[in-house]
């Protein structure tokens, strides 16, 4: 269910600490499998039984979720920058290079590859790379209305623990908190940003800023809110079609469930897509619902499946269609770096002009 891109849910930057944390859970991962050995021939049983009707709609309710959240970062990119503003279909393709790289690659890089798409396309624009990333900000800022929506479904509906219940609406209420203070922020009269010299978090914050102007606009806050909602429900419509597929019967708040714990098992990225920690959470949430642990398993694996198929496919179209490759999606540099990058293009655009004028 960033700014540095990629940082703020980034695991701990020590590489001896990074690998021994993915080990732990491979480890206990590899356990949980053996341990459930005996249900290996039902998940190929699963597969084996598929309907692929219903996930070839799955995956174009997929890609219609891409497209909505794709017009809200639009939205909110038209608001924060002054003209020329990249057209839909540019924000588009950098949206899907960023959905790619975040499929592939550990640590949320797709933040920052989505934002030097559109970079590459505006040179020497002064502030470009900051103000861009203040729009992905913003754009996670107003994935909370769509999340506390789902949260109060599957707390209103689902059939979850007590504690469980309490954590969400805990959730809800911090969500809450956080969506008026980024409001109140944006707010704020706004001032020429200036990021050089400041430390990690302010520069964090000031970048989130400039992303946020968006919310001065009860018009441009609507639609990016409206696009995020609507990438949403295609999402959890495309979960419960997803079932369908695999023979689960399972209510819509089921579904609801699964969207939400989907989300909050990717929060920290040990692998790509932290396959097998998502197939466990997926499986265990379902055996409330009646549906056997190997069976959730084959839908977990099934599920993420479906989600990467629009995100890989579409997203490497695009990739080519830009004249990037896999490599350099690797050696992303990171904010403070290509901000520095970004102003040396700018400066080096404008000595020309600036030799000519001296003649």
């Amino acid at each position: 269910m960033d700014f540095e891109p990629g940082q703020l849910l980034r695991l701990p930057s020590s590489r001896i600490v990074r690998v021994f944390l993915g080990l732990v859970v491979l480890a206990a991962l590899a356990g949980l499998f053996w341990w459930r050995r005996g249900s290996l021939t039902t998940i190929g049983s699963a597969f084996r039984a598929v309907e692929w009707e219903w996930v070839v709609l799955a995956i174009a309710l997929n890609l219609l979720s891409v497209i909505a959240r794709a017009l809200a970062w639009t939205t909110v990119i038209h608001s924060a920058m002054e003209p020329p503003r990249p057209r839909v279909p540019l924000v588009f393709s950098a949206f899907s290079v960023g959905l790619f790289a975040n499929a592939l690659l550990p640590g949320r890089v797709g933040e920052l590859a989505r934002v030097a798409v559109l970079q590459r396309k505006m040179p020497g624009r002064k502030g470009a790379w900051a103000t861009l990333v203040g729009t992905v900000f913003a754009h996670r800022v107003f994935d909370i209305v769509p999340v506390l929506l789902l949260i109060l479904y599957v707390v209103a509906t689902a059939s979850i623990p007590s504690s469980a219940r309490a954590t969400l609406i805990f959730v809800i209420c911090f969500g809450v908190g956080l969506f008026l203070v980024a409001f109140v922020s944006a707010r704020r009269q706004h001032q020429e940003m200036a990021i050089e010299g400041l430390g990690p978090v302010r520069r964090l914050l000031t970048m989130g800023r400039a992303g946020l102007v968006v919310m001065r606009s009860p018009a441009g806050a609507f639609g990016a809110i409206f696009f995020q909602i609507l990438g949403w429900a295609c999402q959890i419509l495309a979960v419960y079609t997803a079932m369908r597929a695999f023979d689960i019967h399972a209510p819509l708040p089921a579904a609801g469930v699964v969207l939400l714990l989907m989300n909050v098992v990717t929060i920290f990225p040990f692998w790509p897509g932290n396959i097998g920690l998502v197939q466990v959470a997926i499986a265990s949430a379902l055996v409330g619902y009646g549906v056997s642990y190997s069976v959730g398993v084959a839908y977990g694996f099934g599920l993420q499946a479906i989600e990467a198929s629009v995100g890989i496919g579409v997203g490497l179209l695009f990739l080519a269609r830009e004249g990037l490759s896999f490599a350099m999606l690797r050696v992303m540099p990171t904010a403070d770096k290509a901000e520095h990058e970004a102003e040396e293009d700018a400066e080096e655009s404008d000595r020309p002009a600036e030799r000519a004028a001296a003649n």
